[in-house]
């Protein structure tokens, strides 16, 4: 059955879940004048809408004004934040899917970064606006159910590279640096425990110092933010399995709730309890 969540504050979030296809989560928002983001990224890839209005959207090194019909696009582990103007109205809607899934998808036996960051492409634009119709349709019986959805998310992906122009992606999928990827996958999986960056610096073969630009100019994140970021995503994952919030907030590795209530928000621009309430 599809879950969604609300609120009847002037934000009006809503955030599409369903347990038969776990590979996908959708959020919506019709009015983002108090939706502010810090720098985050996700573990998914991430494909949004803007609706209406304009706001400002960063990615990386770069800095773009984006309005109503611009379709924007974040490969996994990619920092960005995308905040309202001068509380000027915006409204949009963003779609993450997991990137094993959409490798398979397109027939790929690992997930191929995307490029260019957005597109103002009209009929782009429409065929993502139509899959999110489907995605947050409520009749579950219909032939908008699980497998219709499913359907819909396929066919769209399995499109969307082609209709970006088969643009290859910016991204250097091979030249990584091995001691980054170690000190990325060390905060990864000891990510809810502290860590001291002279630890993790250990792990990588780096000196504290160069890990921390380096992971940085990577990441788009410090390793200390890299694992905050990391224990809201298992924050997410906890809230949606109906967790209670301060259990989740302890086991994330934060002080309290309230703590993670903060940092919850800064990621995600929604409270937990916004993120997992029923409509």
């Amino acid at each position: 059955m599809t879950r969604a969540s609300g609120n009847a504050s002037r934000n009006r979030h809503r955030f599409w879940r369903d347990p038969a296809l776990p590979h996908l989560e959708a959020r919506s928002i019709e009015d983002g004048r108090e939706v502010c983001y810090g720098w985050h990224s996700h573990p998914t890839f991430s494909i949004g809408l803007v609706t209406g209005g304009v706001s400002d959207f960063r990615i990386g090194a770069e800095c773009h004004r984006i309005a109503a019909g611009t379709v924007v696009l974040m490969n996994p582990d990619e920092a960005h934040a995308c905040n309202p103007l001068d509380s000027r109205p915006w409204s949009y809607r963003m779609l993450y899917a997991d990137a094993a899934w959409l490798a398979a998808v397109e027939g790929e036996a690992a997930f191929r970064p995307f490029a260019p960051s957005l597109s103002r492409d009209a009929e782009l634009a429409g065929r993502l606006e139509r899959l999110f119709g489907v995605l947050f349709d409520p009749a579950p019986d219909s032939a908008l159910g699980s497998a219709g959805k499913a359907d819909a998310a396929r066919s769209f992906f399995a499109g969307l590279r082609p209709a970006l122009g088969g643009v290859p992606s910016t991204v250097d999928e091979n030249g990584g640096h091995a001691a980054l990827d170690r000190a990325a996958d060390f905060i990864s999986a000891h990510c809810t425990q502290p860590l001291r960056l002279a630890d993790i610096a250990e792990v990588s073969g780096l000196s504290p110092s160069y890990l921390v630009r380096s992971f940085k100019a990577r990441y788009g994140l410090t390793p200390h933010a890299y694992q905050i970021n990391r224990r809201i995503q298992y924050g997410r994952r906890e809230l949606q399995r109906g967790r209670p919030i301060v259990e989740v907030a302890l086991d994330a590795g934060f002080a309290d709730q309230a703590h993670f209530q903060r940092a919850f928000k800064r990621h995600v621009a929604a409270t937990p309890g916004q993120y997992m309430r029923p409509e």
